[in-house]
């Protein structure tokens, strides 16, 4: 495998990211990258070909052995809709056109369990530790615009990723707060029901605060409450460019606001509920890593008590909880290098 390139791609509404790989049995070395904007390509297919035809021949590449693309949608029969883009994309359309023999469609979350084995350690962090059993499941999740959920199987040919929805379950309120705070987002956003997500989620982070605003300063009066109305404005037009109200929230919390450091801790006494009820789903003893915008940005928060303590408060349930070791994936571009790993996969 000495020779042998890569084509790895993560495909999202906003911006398409391409990458040239070299497998060895050292493992993968990243020989060119691009970034593209995806809307203004009408389909897939072009815009790879740009790539190998410019960044990837000037490394002397031809024709990739294998690719595998992260899309941000759901895959059927190798098929997939982008959620925010009007492109079909299937696989044997796109390995005709590009020539490249082996291609595969994943979810843009799903491929990150492939990328779990062969993560280094300036790609991860470790929050909580344990001792993984080998041969069991594992979990990612991810909090960022939503939750991403997926677990992984270990089998005789390497880990299967299953993708999973588990973050449109019910949010089970825990406390009158968590009680308070469902009914007011419910009635706010015209919701029937609410699901985790709604709460887990960097959204999310900025819709405790928006509560607890409501509550404690309905005149407008704090320093969050106009980041907050311009913010909900933008979380409803997913076009619009302006303020970061989840990372204000994180800030403040950090430079000691007593209200951005609460909603921070229900925040992340909610993720480490949710945590801890999918990993009890399938039994994930083989790890847990959290992944999304949120993980490398609030680390230190992450890896303190609230998180952990909500992820083992299960009764009778956290002795199995509690060797599950916990990481954080801080590589911003792991969805290109899992799904490069997952390309290397293909070749056999």
């Amino acid at each position: 495998m000495s020779c042998t390139t890569l084509l790895a791609g993560d495909i999202g509404g906003t911006k398409t990211l391409l990458s040239l790989y070299r497998a060895s049995a050292d493992g993968l070395v990243l020989l060119a990258s691009e970034r593209y904007v995806s809307a203004e390509w009408p389909d897939l297919a072009p815009m790879v070909q740009r790539f190998l035809g410019g960044p990837a021949a000037e490394c002397g590449a031809g024709v990739p052995d294998a690719a595998c693309f992260a899309v941000a949608g759901p895959v059927q029969a190798g098929t997939a809709r982008l959620t925010n883009l009007p492109w079909r994309l299937a696989e044997s359309e796109l390995a005709a056109a590009t020539g490249i023999p082996r291609l595969e469609l994943v979810n843009d979350f799903a491929v990150l369990i492939y990328g779990l084995p062969h993560l280094g350690p300036d790609q991860q962090a470790p929050l909580r530790a344990g001792t993984p059993v080998a041969g069991a499941p594992l979990l990612v999740l991810g909090a960022g615009t939503g939750l991403g959920v997926a677990y992984g199987l270990p089998t005789a040919a390497g880990l299967v990723s299953i993708a999973s929805e588990g973050s449109h379950g019910e949010f089970a309120p825990r406390s009158q707060a968590e009680w308070q705070l469902k009914n007011w987002l419910q009635a706010d956003l015209g919701l029937q029901r609410l699901s985790s997500e709604r709460i887990v989620s960097g959204t999310g982070l900025g819709h405790v605060a928006r509560w607890l605003l409501a509550c404690r300063h309905p005149g407008g009066d704090h320093p969050l409450s106009e980041t907050a109305h311009q913010w909900l404005h933008q979380d409803r037009d997913v076009q619009a460019q302006g303020p970061d109200l989840p990372a204000a929230v994180a800030a403040a919390a950090q430079a000691g606001d007593p209200l951005a450091a609460e909603a921070l801790d229900l925040w992340l006494s909610a993720y480490g509920s949710v945590c801890g009820d999918l990993a009890l789903a399938a039994l994930t003893r083989g790890g847990i890593w959290l992944a999304g915008g949120t993980a490398a940005k609030l680390l230190a928060a992450l890896g303190g008590g609230t998180f952990g303590a909500a992820f083992l408060a299960k009764g009778r349930m956290a002795a199995v909880l509690e060797p599950i070791p916990i990481t954080a994936i801080i590589d911003p571009a792991i969805g290109s290098f899992s799904a490069a790993c997952r390309a290397r996969m293909l070749l056999g």
